[in-house]
């Protein structure tokens, strides 16, 4: 942990961009622990907020793109040969899988959000083939709403912000989970209001 953050001290914007590279495409980084620590730096006045956002969002955007990439190219065969050195099992990409046909392409845009997920949505929507544009709009959404939010947290908490940082996964997927009730309470709602067919 102390490595990652002083290696976004010393190099800044490029250290996110990098960090966030190799953190999305799945090597064990600390994401949102990096997002937030980016927003405090912005806060103490060392970073500025616009291009400490861009540099966030094009290293998702980059990483998570290079994990679609692997998924077009080579489908399961890299997470079947080499998930296990990071600890990635072929039941947690079947998970995924299933999150995928069941939620469709916003699990690219929320999955961010899901610890463990956001490192295989982009693996499994290539090895399912799915478009590159549609995939784009949802995943390039998806990684600027979690990377705008992490850094504006560590900005809003300022001085705090390590104290809380432990804390905030657990309070988003709470957050999530009210919000995927109330999705599926607005969807059944929707369906009973639907008139029925005519015979």
């Amino acid at each position: 942990m102390e490595i990652i953050l002083d290696w976004i001290t010393r190099y800044g914007y490029f250290g996110i961009f990098g960090l966030l590279v190799l953190g999305i495409v799945g090597l064990p980084i600390p994401d949102e622990t990096l997002l937030t620590f980016a927003g405090y730096l912005v806060f103490r006045g060392r970073l500025q907020f616009v291009p400490t956002l861009a540099s966030a969002l094009l290293g998702s955007m980059c990483g998570i793109t290079l994990s679609y990439t692997l998924g077009r190219l080579t489908g399961y065969f890299l997470i079947e040969k080499y998930g296990a050195r990071l600890h990635i099992k072929m039941d947690h990409v079947h998970r995924v899988h299933d999150w995928f046909r069941r939620f469709g392409r916003f699990t690219l845009t929320f999955g961010y959000f899901v610890p463990g997920v956001r490192h295989l949505t982009a693996y499994v929507a290539g090895a399912s083939e799915l478009e590159l544009p549609v995939f784009a709009v949802f995943a390039y959404a998806g990684a600027l709403m979690w990377s705008s939010s992490f850094i504006l947290l560590g900005y809003l908490l300022g001085d705090q912000w390590q104290r809380v940082s432990g804390e905030v996964q657990r309070y988003i997927l709470l957050v999530l989970g009210l919000a995927a009730l109330a999705a599926l309470g607005y969807s059944l709602w929707w369906r009973r209001r639907k008139p029925a067919p005519k015979a």
